[in-house]
C-alpha cells in the first residue's frame, strides 16, 4: 500500500504546476482581453520601431531575409511584455 501512494505521489508531481488561476486577461471598454493580444501588438508596434532605427542607421539593407528578423523582433518584444508584466 505505501508503494502505490509514493508511486501515485511521484506520478502527480508534474501537475504541481497546473492550478487553475485562469488567463490573464485586461479589462477594456468593458471586455476582458486576453493579455497575449496586448503583447503580440506591443512587439509588432516595437518591430515597426526598430525597422524605422534599422532604416535610419542603414542595417536594414544589410538584412539578407528581412521578414523572419522582423517578425523575430517581434516575437521577442512581445514575450518580453508577457514575461515582464505578467509573470508568464
Amino acid at each position: 500500500m505505501p508503494l502505490r501512494v509514493a508511486a501515485a505521489s511521484l506520478a502527480a508531481l508534474p501537475l504541481a504546476g497546473c492550478i487553475p488561476a485562469g488567463a490573464p486577461a485586461i479589462s477594456l471598454f468593458g471586455a476582458y482581453f486576453p493579455s497575449w493580444l496586448l503583447c503580440a501588438l506591443i512587439g509588432i508596434l516595437g518591430a515597426v520601431l526598430v525597422r524605422l532605427v534599422f532604416i535610419r542607421v542603414g542595417i536594414d539593407d544589410a538584412l539578407p531575409v528581412r521578414l523572419p528578423v522582423y517578425v523575430c523582433i517581434a516575437a521577442a518584444i512581445g514575450f518580453a511584455v508577457s514575461l515582464l508584466g505578467f509573470g508568464r
